[in-house]
């Protein structure tokens, strides 16, 4: 009898955990193309208050040229920025300190310190930093390595409550040649994934912890495109759209787009973002969009 990863779809690829990454072989032409570089990452958390009431609160890091900044929005019903900080200008920038606001009626108010952030590739700091969110005194997201103590320390009170905070959605903006990596995680109870994605003409090649899930030959008569994967015993939908990164030479991109998904029907992700109902189990999201090299 046939395992359900083979009856689901005959070329689904299953990643289980980070051990799949001993066999090497398959990311051997990936290794040896030029790196992209991002330059910004949005990050979207749902976030449930004790009260019951729900808060979505975006998180964009961002870099380019001359600047390097942290915006935060809140709420889905106004864009408007409600927090903005330029986290590397010697006169403009405030590296550390906190900030009260107002979204509705929530009363916004938020922490930060990131005047020893260290960064690798891209704009968002990866240790030695820290932003804190609170909401009506509720504590809605942490970012960052903070400690409960220095948590309380900050807020005065060692009684705040916090709220349940969940990533659904990371977007990233990345600019380059042919070949791009980044890190993500499908669930909150799964591990990191290194995630590559190699657009070595003309083959897509997609890889998870070095092993190949996806791997798309004659690209310019399949430039656009979906598959399923498995991840961490999760169905997750993979969509790729390379059209323009081929026919406009000067301005091309290229989408790609993971989705996690809720059961084991062979809906897209597109049919289960409009079915799907505000008490079920959030999903999350990976969007990379590449830019060449000008």
């Amino acid at each position: 009898m046939r395992d359900i990863i083979s009856c689901f779809s005959e070329k689904a690829v299953n990643v289980s955990h980070s051990s799949c990454s001993s066999n090497s072989s398959n990311v051997s032409n990936s290794e040896s193309l030029v790196a992209s570089l991002k330059s910004a990452v949005t990050c979207v958390y749902k976030v449930i208050l004790s009260t019951g009431n729900q808060l979505l609160i975006r998180v964009t890091w961002s870099r380019n040229q001359t600047s390097q900044g942290l915006a935060i929005n809140f709420g889905d019903d106004d864009p408007g920025t409600c927090f903005k900080l330029n986290t590397n200008s010697r006169f403009f920038g405030k590296k550390k300190g906190n900030n009260v606001t107002k979204s509705g009626h929530w009363k916004i108010e938020v922490y930060w310190d990131v005047s020893t952030a260290e960064y690798d590739a891209g704009p968002e700091p990866v240790d030695r930093f820290y932003v804190v969110v609170v909401v009506d005194s509720e504590i809605g997201l942490v970012l960052g390595h903070m400690v409960e103590e220095t948590i309380a320390r900050k807020l005065k009170t060692s009684t705040t409550k916090v709220a349940k905070s969940s990533l659904i959605s990371r977007q990233e903006h990345c600019s380059g040649t042919t070949h791009y990596s980044t890190k993500a995680r499908f669930c909150d109870t799964g591990i990191v994934h290194d995630v590559s994605i190699g657009l070595n003409h003309p083959v897509l090649s997609v890889c998870i912890d070095k092993k190949t899930v996806i791997r798309v030959k004659r690209l310019r008569w399949n430039f656009r495109g979906n598959q399923t994967i498995f991840v961490d015993g999760l169905l997750v939908d993979l969509m790729w759209d390379v059209h323009d990164w081929f026919f406009k030479p000067v301005t091309g991109s290229g989408v790609f787009m993971f989705m996690t998904r809720s059961g084991l029907d062979s809906r897209i992700w597109l049919e289960e973002k409009l079915l799907q109902k505000e008490h079920d189990t959030v999903e999350f999201s990976l969007l990379i969009y590449a830019c060449k090299s000008t």
